[in-house]
């Protein structure tokens, strides 16, 4: 079966539990808006792959499936706070309206905090390995909390001092390695040896975000650009320039295939991931970094 479907089967019946006769109609609905449809479902495809380039047999494979699935409903719940009036206040999201935009203010605060509900309820309902389930809830709690998770990376845009390292491993990095460790463990691996690897791949993509915002056109991303200048967010072009942003996105492309552990499934996780970052950009912008 095709990642994404299985993915989206996980999600499905997670967003069923909350989706009740006797619940709240327009909550379920705003949780709904936030979920589908989505985007590419990086980070739970990130960990499936992980646990089957471990060697993850149907069980394992299964546990890798509910853990990305409660990692994507984290990043969810980010994205509906993150488009918050006292954040960016962002009108668009994935070429829809935001959730406070279609739904009001509360309602998306209130579908925000349904989802990170929701994330630890899947957790405890799908993981059916009682040793597997401590370990990948402390996980996800940690990539989810403070002192280094979303939390913290959206904390970090309130203060008057930070150190943009920082901040990117927060509040992009954590669930990227939230993912490549997650799917170790699910597969029986040393979540350890995973970590770098999503390191790597959560600052490439926040740095390819910041290009894309910089120079992008809010048509392609479904979402609106400029955000970083305008709101004073830290940015990677506005540390580097357009152009050294640029290289230092090629070295951490580079830095996140060489940092693949060796296992049974090493040569096609590389090729995935190289084609996912080759995506990263949007045809414009790599047009316009090539002309």
């Amino acid at each position: 079966m095709d990642i994404l479907i299985r993915i989206k089967r996980v999600l499905e019946a997670a967003l069923s539990r909350s989706d009740q006769p006797d619940g709240p109609p327009l909550l379920a609905e705003a949780v709904r808006h936030a979920v589908f449809p989505g985007g590419a479902r990086v980070r739970p495809r990130l960990c499936l792959s992980v646990a089957l380039a471990c060697g993850a047999d149907a069980r394992a494979a299964a546990i890798a499936e509910v853990a990305g699935a409660a990692i994507e409903l984290l990043h969810c719940a980010s994205l509906v706070h993150d488009d918050l009036p006292c954040f960016d206040n962002a009108p668009t999201r994935r070429g829809l309206p935001s959730v406070h935009r279609a739904f009001g203010e509360p309602l998306a605060v209130l579908a925000g905090d349904a989802l990170i509900v929701l994330a630890f309820e899947t957790l405890a309902l799908g993981i059916k390995r009682p040793a597997l389930l401590a370990p990948l809830t402390a996980l996800v709690a940690r990539a989810a909390g403070s002192p280094h998770g979303l939390v913290a990376g959206q904390a970090w845009e309130c203060e008057s001092q930070v150190v943009l390292e920082t901040y990117q491993r927060a509040k992009t990095a954590s669930l990227f390695a939230c993912a490549t460790q997650a799917g170790a463990i699910a597969a029986g691996a040393d979540p350890a040896q995973w970590r770098a690897l999503g390191d790597c791949l959560g600052e490439a993509y926040q740095v390819a975000d910041d290009i894309n915002d910089s120079v992008g056109d809010a048509a392609m991303l479904g979402k609106p650009c400029g955000q970083d200048l305008a709101l004073g967010r830290p940015s990677a072009v506005l540390r580097h320039g357009l152009d050294g942003a640029h290289d230092h996105l090629d070295r951490l492309v580079a830095a996140s295939v060489a940092s693949i552990p060796d296992c049974p499934g090493a040569s096609l996780l590389t090729a995935l991931i190289r084609r996912e970052l080759r995506r990263l950009l949007l045809p414009a912008v790599a047009a316009s970094q090539a002309a």
